[in-house]
């Protein structure tokens, strides 16, 4: 994963995550009782969703503060530390399940990725998941991407945002057969007056890097007032979110 969190951020101003991440839920056709893998935990929300449902469930994420975060608020589940692309497992899991996650692997590491996902499916095992598609946060990025080059300088775009037609056949080319697939637009409100440079701040760290502090806020002001007609209604901050929602199934073996 390309980004580093602030836990304790997150969990109070960006629980709309995995607030959202619950309807993903409804995909799942397992039984409970199967063995499942929440894959990019985060606070481990989900987990305990998954949980609650029946399902013998594993958290896995990238971010050991996350993980802190996750053990502390769930005691009574397990959280291993581990990397999308790499992760391994003793034995492979019925469910694996996604949210919010897929986006933030680099596009030429989606390849390696999906083949762990198939390799730790058993077979008839299914992927369902929710991540950033095609047109996602566009009017954010694209007028940070202005306001950047009029500077002269690059706005790096640190985040992969497919179509279902660019998506599904990675996974078909592993083995995995697409069920169900989703592009749909959702703008998603944000916390109080700042809220657009609040999920800046959260969301789009890799351009600032380095960055001078009074440069980066002439920039970050620029931005909201360049979109303030466009994304803030009645006070309220919303975000051009734009969601891929899948389910996929590991062919059974002949």
């Amino acid at each position: 994963m390309n980004i580093q969190w602030n836990s304790q951020t997150y969990q109070d101003q960006f629980s709309f995550v995995p607030t959202y991440g619950e309807d993903v839920l409804s995909l799942i056709t397992q039984p409970s009782g199967c063995k499942a893998l929440d894959l990019g935990c985060g606070n481990g929300t989900l987990t305990q969703k998954l949980s609650e449902r029946g399902y013998d469930v594993l958290g896995l994420d990238a971010s050991e503060d996350m993980l802190a975060l996750a053990r502390r608020e769930h005691p009574g589940l397990r959280f291993l530390w581990g990397d999308a692309v790499t992760f391994t497992l003793d034995q492979p899991v019925d469910l694996i399940f996604s949210n919010a996650v897929f986006h933030w692997i680099d596009e030429d590491k989606q390849q390696d990725m999906i083949a762990n996902i198939a390799r730790h499916l058993t077979p008839g095992g299914e992927l369902v998941c929710e991540f950033g598609g095609y047109g996602c946060g566009e009017a954010v990025h694209s007028t940070l991407q202005h306001c950047f080059e009029k500077r002269g300088l690059t706005y790096p775009r640190t985040f992969y945002f497919p179509t279902i037609g660019q998506y599904a056949p990675l996974l078909e080319q592993h083995g995995l057969r697409v069920e169900v697939a989703l592009l749909f637009d959702r703008p998603t409100p944000q916390q109080g007056p700042d809220g657009l440079l609040d999920w800046i701040h959260m969301f789009v760290k890799a351009p600032f890097d380095a960055m001078d502090a009074a440069l980066q806020a002439e920039i970050e002001q620029e931005t909201k007032q360049l979109l303030y007609h466009k994304l803030c209604q009645n006070g309220t901050w919303y975000i051009d979110y734009v969601r891929i929602r899948l389910r996929a199934r590991k062919a059974l073996l002949l």
